[in-house]
């Protein structure tokens, strides 16, 4: 007899129904369609569910759903799963990324091929009863710049395509190293500027965050070379549309392809619904019979193995853990992810590889938890291509060429136990360090400077040359700001040539102080960062 039900609420290929019917263990039943009442009535019964996006999983189904153990998503988007209330009662949430990755590269290196030759303007117009080539002449690729933003799996497929046309790639992305970018033989930008200014073909393939709303704006748009064309299959948001319509209009850019937009579906006052030089698509990056089959069998897999030998792939949110566990190395975790944090905030750019190093009771534990909690924090705090969690934290690393160890701790400390950080670019190393004063946990080192204070709040960093005065300028400029200082932390190296403050604040400093502070002789770096 079956061990495990799960329910298939959403249409999946045959194939991945037969994955899961295959395994004795496991009893399947597919009910597609199902009304938010019916699935509530029956979802107490089974221990996995598989969906796509048509079935919402609300925090109402987890309450409902006493012996779910497993949710496998056929795509990678789980907006339709509330994570929190998965990761609340207990239930791993997992996707199948890699599933629809050459679907999506294809689709978007279609969508290119269409902007520069003009292919549905002039398929429209031979429907139309015409036959104008003037109209429709187009640009070879052959020997154009092209600008990939975000070099995770899809941008790197489109990468080996356009090389194969003869285009010059540039990339940008935050975890790319250099070794990893000279593989792929593609030239590495140090920003998303750097990769725009004097492309002649963009193409986006990261995250919508914070940081990366509206990348392409009006002014990223007006460092491209005149005529130039901008693909999106990546996440709506990404193309300040507005602005990109100012760019059309003008001549700057010569087309743009979207496939995912601000508002979907698109409404009448879209802005960029009337331009002729423009090619849409309705979100079919992923949609391939090959790309659905691939995810079918993929998700079935991982819903599989989770429930017969507690295997985790593609998790999305806070995978389990069992108590013995969670007991030892509970403590540290939440150091480890701050450390992580704040090492991102002032380490280089790109670095080739993150070394996390043990000192005293710590180091008998089994600390891989707490290496992946030190990564998920460094890889998380910069936009990255897909969401970071303790189970794909190492991969993503290594996907970026990030290697990643563990070593015991080389700083000099009367710490009797420390986890330190470092993260290696070349010759430059950068270290952060933190221990336990008791049950209290601290942050006492950040960049070759012994300080003292929390691993948790809102912060400003300083680092300046070693002079009087510098406090007295950064308290005056947060006094103005209204800003109260809840915690100061001072050190200087031992020559004393450089020192730094580390103050703990309630609020966010403003940019325009902090712009100010850096404009400050004597004053070589300043930070703003929330642990």
């Amino acid at each position: 007899m079956a061990s495990y039900r799960v329910l298939v609420s959403d249409p999946i290929s045959e194939k991945g129904v037969d994955a899961l019917r295959a395994a004795p263990e496991i009893s399947v039943d597919v009910k597609t369609g199902l009304k938010p009442d019916e699935l509530l009535s029956i979802i107490g019964e089974y221990h996995g569910l598989v969906v796509r996006s048509q079935t919402k999983v609300t925090a109402d189904v987890f309450a409902a759903a006493k012996n779910l153990k497993a949710i496998g998503r056929a795509g990678v988007g789980v907006d339709n799963i509330d994570r929190n209330a998965a990761t609340d009662h207990g239930v791993v949430v997992m996707n199948t990324p890699s599933g629809n990755t050459i679907s999506t590269a294809e689709h978007a290196f279609t969508l290119m091929l269409s902007l520069a030759r003009n292919i549905p303007q002039a398929h429209a117009s031979i429907v139309a009863g015409k036959w104008d080539r003037k109209s429709y002449e187009g640009v070879e690729l052959c020997g154009k710049r092209l600008a990939i933003l975000g070099m995770g799996r899809i941008g790197t497929e489109f990468a080996k395509r356009a090389q194969a046309f003869g285009m010059s790639v540039v990339a940008y992305d935050p975890f790319l190293t250099s070794a990893r970018a000279q593989s792929l033989k593609v030239d590495l930008a140090a920003s998303a500027n750097e990769a725009l200014t004097g492309a002649d073909v963009v193409t986006l393939h990261i995250p919508l965050t914070a940081e990366t709303q509206h990348i392409l704006g009006a002014e990223s748009i007006a460092l491209m070379n005149p005529g130039a064309l901008v693909v999106n299959c990546a996440r709506g948001g990404l193309v300040d549309e507005a602005a990109a319509k100012v760019h059309l209009d003008s001549g700057h850019l010569a087309g743009i392809a979207l496939d995912v937009f601000e508002i979907e579906p698109p409404p009448a006052d879209f802005p960029l619904l009337n331009c002729k030089k423009c090619v849409f698509t309705p979100h079919l990056g992923a949609s391939t019979a090959e790309a659905q089959e691939n995810v079918g069998i993929e998700v079935a897999h991982q819903v599989k193995n989770f429930l017969i030998t507690g295997e985790i792939v593609n998790a999305v949110n806070m995978p389990n853990l069992d108590s013995r566990t969670l007991e030892s190395v509970g403590p540290y975790l939440d150091l480890a992810s701050s450390l992580g944090t704040l090492l991102c905030k002032i380490a280089p750019a790109q670095s080739d590889a993150i070394r996390v190093s043990y000192l005293g009771p710590v180091s008998e534990l089994d600390t891989e938890l707490i290496t992946r909690k030190v990564l998920t924090g460094f890889l998380a705090t910069a936009h990255c291509e897909a969401q970071v969690n303790l189970v794909n934290a190492p991969a993503i690393a290594k996907a970026h060429g990030i290697r990643i160890s563990e070593s015991t701790v080389a700083l000099a400390t009367n710490c009797t136990e420390l986890i330190e950080v470092s993260a290696i670019k070349g010759d430059e190393i950068c270290t952060v360090a933190g221990t336990f004063f008791g049950n209290s946990a601290r942050i006492v080192h950040i960049a070759g400077h012994y300080v003292e204070t929390n691993p948790m709040g809102r912060f400003l960093f300083v680092e300046n040359d070693d002079r009087p005065g510098i406090v007295g300028t950064i308290g005056t400029a947060l006094g103005d700001a209204s800003i109260n200082i809840a915690n100061m932390a001072l050190s200087r190296n031992e020559d004393r040539s450089r020192a730094v403050t580390v103050i703990e604040v309630d609020t966010a400093p403003p940019t325009a102080m902090l712009d100010a502070l850096r404009g400050t002789p004597g004053i070589i770096r300043v930070l703003s960062f929330e642990l």
